[in-house]
């Protein structure tokens, strides 16, 4: 399963994105994306035959928003230029998870909807989701990409589907390969302060001990800002939990195990090893221990008990952090500017770490678009859609505009602007004519895409992800980038692993996995509710006998709460993932 897909149902958007520097930043994270203001005025005409003359409010129910209410700013203002159209958005990471339940029962859940693989599998049944295969027949874009991706994607739901129709297009799809991994830097690693990493002496990370002990070195010679503010070596956050505890969950992934989607009691590795999250030698326990270890040692933020993702952006955005994980954390401080200082946030490797790595997400990320049967002016949403899928739209949503974040350079390639390298960051005032406001406040609250920027743009073909443009690359040749290079002698992160064997690379795999009956679900709430709730105490014991006592509770007490018939629906779905990683390597 894709490891993009929970972090990117608490993300914002990425931006700015640069190589090895990864000027990426999500406000809270997740897929790729480097969103800018736009200007109608230079954009095509939108599709012939439909009439646009009235304006259309679309009710959007977004798993992947963190933001409620009308979408405003420059996209806001390009839509409506555009499409004379206004995004009213619904987000269940605002409101509550109620949101998805009243809403489902009232038997309309949106116009546009942005939903999970598993939500899909009811609402199907239910009546409430619109058949897309004869429409997007008349898209320009979407069209493209229906027998290599929507088609399988959709023929999964078998006994849901048995037509094979098309209900939902999958997000963030890329268009490289099954197998194929693109990225610099693997999604969960190790990256820390390069100029800090140096003033301690550059050690050699064999373990997590070995990292503990280099965080202290730093916390002790680098304890401030220059402006003040506490620097802390590791900073966690409770408002992304869901099955487990995230940030245990993807620190696994630097053993090589990680929690699928659609299960929250299991975790797998690349062989197919399915270990239970409670067994005594998982890796689930096994970064517990990390966490209470480094808490011990007065390496974890205090702050992290009470506070939300907000603020661990802040702290990032003001290098407070010692220990980032997510590739795209780098982008909140990360710049050319900075690079050229040596300064900025950068891979550094653990010897005995072997990482686990989703490929391209070929298939999606298990997150899809619909279009609810009860929408207004489908046809319509089918536009917006198609729009967003063009070169166009995708240039948009990951790059901005032209003369404003990006340039055409003499050989018709693509160069980000000076003002495209740190708009996210800085905030950019946007001209007046494009909306005005902040750049960030005025990205797309939708904070996903159908087609991702894993796709070449047929007018330089190159990726529309800036990362992957030859100008950035090439700009990207700053004191921090060669110093990396020289150090670990790899031209990226990803080549380092790949050259030293720490990376397994697997299929990704997007399809259906079934969806819970009301009793596993109600058992899988309460399960995983015990499970977060005594992880969070574990790290914060007060001694090493209070931690196992914890967990030896923990793991006697979810048999009680029905432990072993949720554990056996996510093996049977562990296992399915296994045999289609087996058939995608067989077939590519």
């Amino acid at each position: 399963m894709n490891t993009h897909h929970k972090l990117a149902k608490k993300s914002l958007l990425l931006f700015g994105t640069t190589l090895l520097l990864g000027a990426t930043a999500l406000s809270g994270c997740s897929g790729n994306s480097n969103n800018a203001a736009g200007t109608a005025t230079k954009s095509a005409d939108p599709g012939a035959g439909i009439d646009h003359s009235k304006p259309l409010t679309i009710t959007v129910f977004d798993n992947a928003a963190n933001y409620q209410g009308e979408q405003t700013g420059w996209y806001g203002k390009l839509i409506k230029d555009k499409f004379n159209i206004t995004l009213n958005i619904l987000s269940p990471q605002v409101a509550g998870d109620q949101l998805y339940k009243t809403r489902s029962a009232s038997g309309d859940l949106g116009d546009l909807l942005i939903i999970e693989n598993s939500q899909l599998e009811e609402l199907i049944p239910a009546g409430m989701i619109m058949d897309l295969t004869d429409k997007i027949k008349n898209t320009k874009y979407l069209s493209q990409y229906v027998d290599n991706h929507f088609k399988p994607f959709n023929a999964a739901f078998g006994s849901l589907n048995p037509d094979g129709k098309i209900y939902a297009l999958p997000t963030f799809t890329s268009d490289t390969s099954p197998t194929t991994f693109s990225e610099e830097l693997p999604y969960s690693s190790p990256i820390m302060p390069w100029d800090y990493y140096k003033g301690i002496g550059s050690p050699k990370l064999n373990n997590l001990k070995d990292l503990m002990n280099a965080l202290k070195q730093m916390q002790e010679k680098y304890p401030k800002t220059p402006d003040g503010k506490p620097i802390v070596p590791i900073t966690l956050w409770k408002d992304w939990d869901n099955g487990s505890m995230e940030n245990v969950r993807w620190l696994s992934n630097w053993y090589g195990y990680e929690q699928p989607n659609g299960t929250s009691t299991i975790q797998l590795n690349a062989k197919g090893d399915i270990v239970p999250l409670v067994d005594d030698n998982s890796m689930y326990k096994k970064i517990l221990q990390f966490y209470y270890d480094a808490n011990k040692m007065g390496l974890v933020d205090p702050d992290s008990p009470s506070q939300d993702w907000n603020k661990v952006s802040e702290k990032l955005t003001n290098k407070q952090v010692l220990l980032l994980w997510y590739s795209w954390q780098r982008g909140f401080y990360n710049t050319i500017e900075r690079g050229n200082q040596g300064d900025g946030n950068v891979a550094i490797p653990i010897a005995d770490t072997h990482i686990i790595q989703n490929s391209d997400a070929y298939f999606g990320n298990g997150r899809v678009f619909a279009i609810g049967s009860k929408a207004k002016s489908p046809e319509r949403i089918m536009e917006f859609m198609d729009w967003m899928s063009s070169p166009e739209g995708l240039r948009y949503y990951t790059n901005g505009f032209e003369g404003f974040n990006y340039e055409k350079t003499p050989d018709g390639k693509f160069k980000l602007t000076e003002v495209g390298q740190t708009a996210f960051q800085e905030n950019t005032p946007v001209p007046e004519e494009y909306g005005g406001g902040g750049y960030q406040d005025g990205q797309s609250k939708l904070n996903t895409m159908i087609m991702s920027d894993f796709v070449i743009d047929p007018e330089t073909k190159e990726f529309y992800n800036s990362t992957y443009w030859s100008s950035t690359i090439e700009a990207n040749k700053t004191v921090l980038t060669t110093e990396w290079q020289k150090a670990y002698n790899a031209t990226t992160p990803t080549e380092y692993y790949q050259k030293n064997n720490m990376i397994d690379i697997v299929p990704n795999i997007n399809t259906s996995l079934g969806s819970d009956s009301s009793d596993i679900k109600n058992k899988r709430s309460q399960i995983s509710d015990y499970v977060k709730n005594t992880s969070w105490k574990m790290i914060f014991a007060k001694d090493q006998a209070e931690f196992d006592q914890l967990w030896t509770r923990l793991k006697s007490d979810v048999v009680g709460l029905g432990w072993n018939d949720v554990l056996a629906v996510d093996t049977e779905r562990a296992q399915k993932i296994v045999k289609l990683r087996a058939d995608a390597v067989a077939n590519k």
